[in-house]
């Protein structure tokens, strides 16, 4: 089972989270603003209420008449409080109403052996406490969307910096040596992306020089082998006929071929070669190329287009589309040309899952079920060449009857090469094209 993945951008996550940390701390403060205001008015309503029954008491002894809410002996006077009041003490009790405000009782002793109590309810404080607990709501939404802008505002500056560093590496795995991330970056302030950016060049030039040492060892020694191979493909004309003669030429040609297309890999990975372009009918083209290369495989022309290309560079990417399709696929061989797009298709085990993974590899031939023999330079040269041409070449595998995704399961392997609407101005340039739905 694949396991769900929700994929969101860092500006995002750091607004999330300091969003986050932000309503924590309003909430925090606010609960602790809240219950030590609850307290503190409370404890004022407790000693307003003793100070006026005490205040009262004075004017009882006076022989006065008593005000609203004070009264002698109220036998609804709390029982803890009336016990205090009895060892001769004042004090004061907060009785709860679950149907309404809290009350409020004071008491002192009279000196007749009598109690007088005030009761009110905390009604005014009460809504008090509801306004500040508005105002503290208010406040907490204020900190938390000031915390999201400032959220927003930080992340953006990070995720365009990354962005730019990413879409700087992707030109560098594209090809393209002289971009550097760093530079790509740019800006006043110096952050991590910055080390990043500097690690990311470091790697690229690491491997550019080491790329560049391998090629040229290549190339060196397959023009050290071009011409001890030349010699003994002439010295192989020379023998007598015989089984044994066939077999020394058959491996010459081959040795001199595997030397010509080394040769022609390192040509293509030094980005020196040039299109030459014509305007040519892409569908009368490659049909006329097809019967030549491989007449028993069906051409089937869609809509055929005008397209400036290199003639013999797309001869070329089909020549070895068609004989990879003949060595490791089978029968029969299509070929579609649909605009500006060739898809060659063989009904083979498929290509094997690492091409399709990570592009075609030299001296790589994939799985036994479709390579057991050959070099896997025939695709590497033919990816080379598309990069000249500006063009893309893609692979995928057809799908067998049934949808099964079982190992050889596959109904065939496509090759399609998508041609540049404009012509290349750079070698290996990578045009912008929108793959339509297979």
């Amino acid at each position: 089972m694949r396991r769900f993945t929700l994929r969101t951008g860092i500006r995002w996550k750091i607004t999330l989270a300091i969003a986050a940390v932000g309503a924590l701390i309003a909430v925090a403060l606010s609960l602790v603003v809240h219950s030590a205001a609850r307290v503190s008015m409370l404890e004022s309503a407790r000693e307003t209420q003793l100070d006026r029954v005490q205040y009262m008491s004075r004017n009882v002894d006076a022989g006065r008449k008593l005000p609203q809410n004070f009264v002698i002996n109220d036998p609804e006077l709390p029982s803890q409080l009336r016990q205090k009041v009895q060892s001769g003490r004042r004090g004061t009790y907060v009785q709860e109403n679950p149907r309404g405000p809290q009350v409020v009782w004071a008491a002192v002793p009279l000196g007749n052996g009598q109690t007088l109590s005030l009761h009110t309810q905390f009604r005014e404080s009460a809504n008090m406490v509801r306004d500040l607990d508005r105002a503290l709501v208010v406040g907490s939404l204020a900190v938390v969307i000031g915390g999201s802008a400032l959220g927003v505002l930080i992340g953006g500056q990070i995720s365009r910096r990354l962005r730019k560093a990413a879409a700087a590496a992707q030109r560098v795995a594209h090809g393209d040596p002289g971009v550097r991330v760093r530079d790509a970056v740019g800006g006043v302030v110096r952050d991590e992306t910055d080390d990043l950016a500097r690690a990311v060049d470091a790697m690229a030039d690491a491997l550019q020089q080491r790329l560049e040492a391998e090629r040229r060892v290549t190339a060196d020694i397959a023009h050290e082998l071009r011409t001890p191979v030349t010699g003994l493909l002439t010295a192989a004309e020379l023998l007598p006929p015989g089984r044994p003669t066939e077999l020394v030429r058959d491996r010459a040609q081959a040795m001199r071929a595997l030397v010509e297309d080394v040769l022609e890999v390192a040509r293509l990975d030094s980005a020196s070669e040039r299109a030459e372009l014509q305007d040519v009918a892409l569908g009368e083209f490659v049909s006329r190329r097809v019967t030549a290369l491989m007449p028993e495989a069906t051409v089937r022309i869609v809509a055929d287009e005008i397209v400036s290309t290199d003639p013999r560079r797309l001869e070329r990417i089909l020549g070895n589309l068609l004989a990879n399709a003949a060595r490791y696929g089978q029968p029969p061989v299509q070929v579609d040309i649909e605009g500006r797009v060739v898809r060659v298709r063989d009904h083979g085990p498929g290509f094997p899952e690492a091409l399709l993974r990570e592009g075609p590899s030299r001296f790589r031939t994939g799985s036994t079920d479709r390579a057991g023999v050959g070099h896997g330079l025939g695709l590497t040269i033919a990816e080379g060449q598309a990069r000249v041409l500006g063009a893309r070449l893609t692979f995928r595998n057809v799908a067998a009857p049934g949808g099964s995704d079982r190992e050889g399961a596959a109904a065939g392997a496509v090759a399609v090469l998508w041609l540049p609407e404009h012509a290349p101005t750079t070698t290996g340039s990578f045009p912008i094209i929108k793959l339509p739905e297979q």
